[in-house]
């Protein structure tokens, strides 16, 4: 992986979904680290550079909507997409107010979940 390959964070309580999620990417080139819970990732977010942000909305201790609330107070501008198996549209409109910039349904095939980082975060 080349000092270059864009960093993408993982966060996500189920470790079976941060591991395919971050296999996927890496596959991709994309350098990705996984965090168990909103505050690992908040930690992680305080000690590096990150270009964008995948996360589950429904996670123990701090959720979702919690962690953008902390990410956009830090971090403006770093693309949020947020993971969730929830197909709400108020929770969709959550999302966008809160400053997501992208969202995927759980469950997702791999090419859905490249297509809305491509979109999110286009290649070079």
């Amino acid at each position: 992986m080349s000092s270059s390959a864009r960093r993408v964070l993982v966060v996500d309580d189920m470790n079976a979904v941060r591991s395919v999620i971050c296999a996927l990417l890496k596959n991709e080139g994309y350098e990705a680290l996984a965090a168990a819970s909103g505050q690992l990732a908040l930690d992680l977010l305080a000690k590096g550079r990150f270009d964008l942000v995948l996360s589950d909305w429904n996670m123990p201790g701090m959720n979702g909507a919690t962690l953008v609330g902390q990410i956009r107070a830090l971090h403006a501008r770093l693309p949020i997409v947020m993971i969730t198996a929830e197909n709400d549209p108020k929770r969709i409109v959550e999302m966008r107010d809160l400053g997501v910039n992208g969202y995927l349904l759980k469950p997702f095939k791999p090419a859905a979940l490249l297509a809305v980082v491509d979109k999110v975060l286009p290649r070079r």
